[in-house]
């Protein structure tokens, strides 16, 4: 076994910020000043829920109108520093400042100054601070641990305010818990605030709905409501973040009978984490409590919701009375429309999606989603892009198929298809990729045509060989590649699967086997007599391998590196990014840089091969897909 070679992880560059969410509940932010800016400081101070005293040299007098209003509500403090205990005549206040330091009964967490700014041209404004005196200021603070910020002083702060957005919770109006914040490390302050408005502006409206959802979802699944918690979950142990770089790691099947409260909590945890990775935006926001007790439980369908007012309209304008069935998005309503009478027979159309980008949907996928379809039953890895070409009238439901949950959500939604297709309705049971490639469609074609449906099926373009593509890897090539096999990395109810041996001029695809990496490895590499998990050699470990994230999306990813040190590379790279499928062979070198197609010639050394490949890395990462895709 040749010695393996030293890691190469990614250089920081210097120039960045450290952006966190800093907590300062019930803690006191001190703010110097008594400006516009300075209201806007003790504003989101406030929404963040400390403490705030504004110490202004004048007092109200001098402090803005909004931080006088702010005071009289008794939301602030706000203090002159001329007043305040020990204070001097100095005219740069600093010995005031220190004073107040030492008086105050109650830790300071953040210290704002922000009269350094160009003073207002009002009589009654404060002067404007000087640098020596902010910088006193700032030392003062820094004896004590105390972070600062001085306004359009970089040197002299220790953090620095990002251009920030609060989202609003469109049902309710009110601000939700979700925040974003935008940094250009000072290269751009009001550049921050254009891009800050564009991601806004990309984002659905409902995504504070979404959030508030999903934190519902949380408790629910943690037991918070009504079961007892756990030692682990009041810990934090139990958290869809644990392990948040494979979200796909497999978990056990669900057991009724057997399951303990703590692994009852952890698998309902990884069902968060598996909504909030695949659900669209609008099918969170759209969650109702009962929806999520039954997606944790694994039982039920999406129900209708019930009219609570006799005053509240339908679609076409008319009142609707009390208790009437309203149909959700994503409810599953049985009733056939107008143009379907009940004496008509329904259709179930099995449809492939393709890798991910709407552009490379079928015509007739396009057309079955865009003019035929009257439900839609979908998986959950179908990206929103494609839904979103859904008329808005068409009922949508999402797969329930998480891990630990699988056999039971593909259960769901063939009874769902077909008891649907008896009452007359058109219903699209979409599927990512090509429904024939893993995508268990011969075993819906089956279920189907023994309940009296012969579904139409309709292919699509498999990530098998659309992810190869979008990573530059050829699955064949003459002088590399003369065939390829197509396999899983895991068999019917999460059981390891047998993998084929190594031939040198074929290029092995694996779906579905990212999150099991390590016992794939182990199944190409092991050279054993008794090797139960290959059929054939063993693979050398300088082979050549890819793993390919959200082929055709704009946040695609392709990390190649060897057997050898491909694991290192997944786990350096951070955060996975299902789905994800793998490449091996010298087809992925192919063609890089000048690109290589001699791998099938007599001689040549294939260490020297890797070495002109890697270079003195031992992997490679490419983030991001061609921008051309935009417009195409």
């Amino acid at each position: 076994m040749q010695e393996t070679a030293a890691p190469v992880y990614p250089t920081p560059k210097s120039g960045a910020s450290l952006l966190i969410s800093f907590r300062v509940q019930d803690k006191l932010v001190l703010i110097v000043g008594g400006n516009v800016l300075a209201a806007s400081r003790a504003f989101a101070a406030l929404e963040a829920g400390s403490k705030v005293v504004v110490l202004v040299k004048g007092g109200a007098e001098t402090a803005c109108e909004e931080l006088r209003w702010r005071a009289k509500q008794e939301q602030i403090t706000l203090a002159d520093l001329d007043l305040l205990p020990d204070s001097t005549p100095s005219p740069g206040d600093v010995e005031t400042f220190e004073a107040y330091l030492r008086a105050s009964q109650k830790p300071i967490s953040l210290v704002c100054v922000t009269d350094t700014v160009i003073a207002s041209s009002s009589p009654s404004s404060a002067p404007q601070r000087s640098r020596s005196s902010a910088l006193a200021l700032y030392k003062s603070c820094q004896s004590r641990s105390i972070p600062i910020n001085i306004t359009d002083m970089p040197d002299l702060c220790d953090f620095t305010f990002t251009a920030t957005h609060r989202f609003i919770d469109a049902e309710s109006g009110e601000p939700s818990g979700l925040q974003v914040g935008v940094t250009t490390n000072g290269e751009g302050c009001r550049l921050a605030g254009r891009v800050r408005r564009e991601i806004v502006g990309l984002l659905p409206r409902d995504v504070g709905s979404a959030v508030r959802n999903v934190g519902k979802l949380r408790n629910f699944a943690k037991g918070v409501d009504g079961e007892e918690a756990t030692e682990e979950v009041t810990s934090g142990e139990v958290n869809e973040e644990n392990g948040i770089s494979t979200p796909n790691a497999p978990v056990p099947q669900r057991t009724r009978n057997t399951e303990s409260l703590l692994e009852s909590q952890r698998r309902r945890m990884k069902w968060v984490a598996q909504v909030s990775e695949y659900w669209p935006i609008s099918r969170l926001a759209s969650m109702t409590d009962e929806e999520m007790r039954e997606l944790l439980n694994g039982e039920g369908g999406w129900e209708n919701k019930l009219v609570s007012s006799s005053a509240e309209s339908d679609p076409s304008g008319q009142s609707r009375p009390s208790g009437a069935v309203v149909p959700s998005q994503h409810s599953l309503p049985l009733i056939p429309p107008p143009s379907h009478p009940s004496s008509s027979r329904g259709r179930i159309l099995l449809v492939g999606s393709g890798p991910g980008h709407p552009s490379l949907l079928t015509i007739a996928t396009h057309t079955a989603l865009t003019k035929h379809a009257q439900l839609v039953l979908s998986d959950k890895l179908v990206p929103a892009a494609v839904l979103a070409l859904i008329p808005p009238e068409v009922e949508v439901r999402i797969a329930k198929k998480f891990p630990g949950n699988a056999e039971g959500a593909q259960n769901e939604m063939m009874e769902a298809a077909v008891e649907a297709a008896r009452s007359g309705v058109t219903v699209v049971r979409l599927k990512q990729g090509d429904p024939m490639v893993y995508g268990r469609a011969g075993e819906e074609v089956l279920y189907f045509r023994a309940h009296g449906f012969e579904p139409i099926v309709i292919p699509g373009l498999s990530s098998a060989l659309v992810a190869p593509a979008f990573a530059g890897i050829p699955v064949t090539q003459r002088g590399v590649a003369e065939s390829f096999i197509v396999c899983t990395g895991v068999g019917r109810q999460g059981k390891e699967v047998k993998l084929p041996g190594y031939e040198r001029s074929r290029t092995l695809l694996i779906l579905m086997g990212v999150a099991r990496l390590p016992q794939v490895l182990k199944a190409l590499l092991t050279d054993e007599p008794d090797q139960k998990s290959r059929n054939g050699p063993a693979y050398p470990e300088n082979l050549p391998i890819a793993i390919i994230e959200r082929a055709s999306m704009p946040d695609q990813r392709v990390i190649a590196s060897t057997l050898r040190n491909v694991e290192r590379a997944l786990e350096g790279a951070g955060e996975q990014r299902p789905p994800g499928m793998i490449v091996v062979g010298w087809s992925v070198l192919a063609l890089e840089g000048k690109g290589d197609v001699s791998v099938l010639d007599q001689g040549g050394d294939d260490e020297e091969r890797v070495g002109r490949w890697l270079g003195e890395k031992s992997w490679k990462i490419r983030d991001g897909l061609d921008v051309d895709w935009d417009h195409l």
